[in-house]
């Protein structure tokens, strides 16, 4: 698991600072971006293997980020773990048919968030949880 590509996408850099603190600790090789245009920009030099990916990003939002991802062979196969602070009923719903693989909803449970990203990481994967 050690050394394994990740993608952190949100647009707060708060958010961002406290998932690479959480996940640093296994030592993942993690990069960041702060919106949908970027993470593009991102995985043109960098193979992620998950990407932690916010719903709600300005611009694009991480739903279409996921779709058009999920839709290129150069990248369909990275698993997608939808992060939104505005769980609502149907949310997996959605995130499921734009192709995510799992789901989380904030606020982060860092034990939570550590066995998911842990289970995607190694290769262990499963379907979303209902």
């Amino acid at each position: 698991m050690a050394g394994e590509s990740i993608l952190l996408v949100d647009d707060n850099p708060d958010n961002l600072k406290l998932l690479r603190v959480l996940l640093s600790s296994q030592e993942y090789d993690l990069r960041t971006a702060c919106d949908a245009n970027e993470a593009l920009t991102v995985l043109q030099t960098f193979r992620a293997r998950v990407i932690l990916l916010d719903v709600q990003l300005p611009g694009m939002d991480g739903l279409e980020l996921a779709r058009r991802l999920k839709a290129d062979a150069q990248t369909s196969d990275i698993v997608i773990i939808a992060v939104t602070a505005y769980a609502m009923k149907g949310d997996q719903e959605k995130v499921r048919q734009a192709g995510c693989d799992d789901y989380l909803a904030k606020p982060i449970d860092k034990e939570l968030l550590r066995r998911v990203v842990a289970r995607y990481a190694r290769g262990a994967i499963t379907t979303l949880s209902g």
